[in-house]
């Protein structure tokens, strides 16, 4: 008898025990001393939770938008790369995944399957994240394809123009294996990482990326397509508002999960200062570190609208394939009602700041 997956980390320790160790420290690592990477986590963990008694609470209602978009809770599927190292049918698995659980699934660039028949899996709202190439050809390529596959807004990613070093990956030599490629650049011949000697994803990302990401390409992509631009990424409020200014309808305030620069500050302790800079202007969700449905409700007392989750969701398609996606939802979903309940909070409207000070 297995013991009973009843967290995320017990999810992340069943996929340990079933990965490959250049696939789990893949997935798993950060840049550098992963500094970064353990703080996002701990971030979360060290806010405390001042919960009101006798506040009456009845059923409560998790039920928010993104974008518009209705989702039924505010836990959504962050964009990761290569699905099918963690189960054969990959990206399909988790966008069916999304789909039970009734929210948002955004699609990596980098996956394993097309985008075509991942987002066809998906229900609305279904997002393509996208990362700006040096060829800006290849770019508007992916942009309308994305638009043409259903996809409902573009998540550009703005923390990578280049990789973070991640040392897991270069002393496993990590590259896709045999049959495995960047599925949705094959076609513009973008499919296939070098063989070095270090990370295959990092030599990728060298010869592909635009380095000198700017300003200009935010204004050019919200020139070029018709969805709304989400921009992945933001650290500063600074930054925040600028990018507000120049067009994009919502930011993920992110450090990339910790593994572009090593030492960037946790997530949590940025969220506050950029949802201030930004006010009203556009959307702002959140992701890094978020392990428990009580992380999310910490995200939204701190202004977040909804908060995105990564690895947990490739933890749950290791073990169990789309089932383990949806059950790790489900686990984050009960959490949120749990910690909804004893906080004395009845909707999201009522999460707020003063949950977390006395």
């Amino acid at each position: 008898m297995h013991p009973p997956l009843l967290n995320v980390a017990d999810y992340a320790r069943a996929a340990r025990a079933k990965l490959p160790k250049e696939v789990y420290d893949y997935y798993e690592g950060g840049a550098l001393d992963e500094i970064t990477l353990r703080e996002n986590t701990a971030g979360w963990e060290g806010l405390k939770l001042y919960y009101r008694v006798l506040a009456g609470v009845g059923a409560r209602e998790m039920k928010t938008t993104m974008l518009g978009q209705s989702i039924s809770m505010p836990i959504a599927v962050a964009p990761t790369a290569f699905h099918k190292l963690a189960c054969a049918e990959g990206e399909i698995a988790t966008a069916r995944a999304a789909k039970a659980a009734r929210t948002l699934f955004i699609l990596s660039s980098l996956s394993n399957t097309a985008m075509e028949p991942a987002l066809a899996e998906a229900a609305s709202p279904r997002w393509f994240q996208l990362y700006i190439y040096k060829d800006r050809g290849i770019t508007a390529d992916l942009v309308k394809r994305a638009e043409a596959a259903g996809a409902e807004a573009i998540v550009l990613t703005v923390d990578a123009p280049g990789l973070g070093t991640r040392e897991r990956d270069m002393r496993n030599r990590f590259t896709l294996p045999e049959g495995l490629c960047v599925e949705n650049l094959s076609p513009l011949g973008k499919g296939r990482m070098p063989e070095v000697r270090g990370s295959g994803l990092a030599a990728y990302v060298r010869d592909n990326f635009k380095s000198d990401l700017s300003f200009e390409d935010l204004d050019w992509l919200c020139g070029c397509s018709r969805l709304p631009i989400v921009v992945k990424g933001v650290c500063r409020s600074d930054d925040g508002r600028r990018v507000a200014e120049h067009g994009a309808k919502a930011i993920v305030v992110s450090n990339h999960g910790g593994r572009q620069l090593d030492t960037a500050p946790a997530t949590c302790e940025v969220l506050p200062h950029i949802v201030e800079a930004v006010d009203d202007r556009c959307e702002i969700y959140v992701d890094g570190g978020i392990r428990r449905g009580s992380d999310a409700l910490k995200a939204i007392a701190l202004g977040a609208r909804a908060v995105l989750v990564g690895r947990p969701i490739l933890w749950g398609l290791t073990v169990a394939g789309q089932e383990g996606v949806l059950s790790v939802l489900e686990i984050l979903r009960r959490e949120l009602d749990e910690a909804m309940l004893l906080c004395g909070s009845t909707n999201l409207k009522e999460i707020n700041r003063s949950l977390l000070s006395p």
